[in-house]
């Protein structure tokens, strides 16, 4: 094993083999970026408090605060937290298992294709490339996922989900109040999506053409959807939006209690004609 301390900015490379990553840090800045090489960098630009402890054991990297554990991370208190910031960069090899865990930081992993797990109490969370699966958990951070092709999970009590281009297998979303937009790219042609909320509005964006078995209901919000084949019921209380697109193939089931529901439709490829028929929205 080695070990380091860092007490003020600066570099470390790390020549022996990196297969995971373990990154825990309070305020500041983490930055994961997934390289073709098979060593590891890091770069501490800023470092406010204590020192960082910084392990190799074998293919395991870890950089983080000795008295934040990952075990119970969400409901780490520290009333003297404010006290430490760092902004911490990282190149690890794309195939790197990854877990971060941030409290009020920003995190942000990209071009990765190993496993991805976030944990965050206030800070953002942004995914971009990545091709292996995705979990994120949070209790006010939101989430921004682009171009993620592997499975994604998400659960927080407020935070805001944004999915663009999202094209994975799996979509799942769990949230109180926060707010959820789903935009599948058109890829994403068997995607399973569920997503589940009380009081945030959800919205998704289905590609053209889309191909999916639809189910979306609330028991008092509003619900409205692009498509003509998709049925849209219910005028009192709880309302619905069933039907299939395409050959069903895929699978979108939202819920909320008293958020809004919006499906959307994507507009044609270049490559592609318009097709015919009304586009006018149903809502109720």
């Amino acid at each position: 094993m080695s070990e380091w301390s860092v007490a003020e900015p600066g570099k470390l490379t790390f020549d022996d083999p990196v297969t995971t990553l373990h990154v825990r840090i309070v305020n500041g800045t983490v930055n994961v970026v997934g390289t073709d090489e098979g060593s590891a960098r890091l770069e501490v630009s800023e470092l406010e408090g204590p020192p960082l402890a910084v392990k190799q054991t074998g293919g395991t990297l870890t950089v983080a605060y000795e008295d934040l554990p990952w075990k119970g991370f969400l409901k780490w208190l520290d009333p003297m937290g404010w006290r430490r910031s760092a902004v911490v960069s990282l190149a690890v090899p794309a195939g790197t298992r990854i877990e971060v865990g941030v409290v009020g930081a920003a995190a942000v992993v990209s071009g990765t294709d190993g496993r991805v797990e976030v944990k965050g109490v206030s800070g953002d969370t942004t995914l971009v490339g990545i091709a292996g699966p995705v979990r994120v958990s949070t209790v006010s951070g939101n989430l921004e996922a682009q171009a993620v092709t592997g499975d994604l999970r998400f659960n927080s009590v407020s935070g805001d989900l944004t999915v663009v281009e999202g094209s994975g297998s799996c979509v799942r979303a769990e949230s109180v109040s926060g707010s959820m937009i789903v935009d599948l790219d058109a890829t994403a042609t068997a995607t399973d999506v569920q997503l589940t909320n009380v009081s945030g509005e959800i919205a998704v964006r289905l590609p053209h053409p889309a191909d999916a078995e639809v189910e979306a209901n609330t028991a008092s919000g509003t619900v409205s959807s692009a498509f003509e084949d998709l049925r849209v019921s219910g005028h009192w209380g709880a309302k619905t939006i069933t039907g299939r697109l395409g050959a069903g193939n895929g699978r979108l089931k939202a819920t909320t209690t008293s958020g809004s529901i919006a499906l959307l439709r994507r507009p044609p490829a270049e490559d592609e004609p318009p097709t015919d028929g009304p586009t006018d929205k149903k809502v109720l």
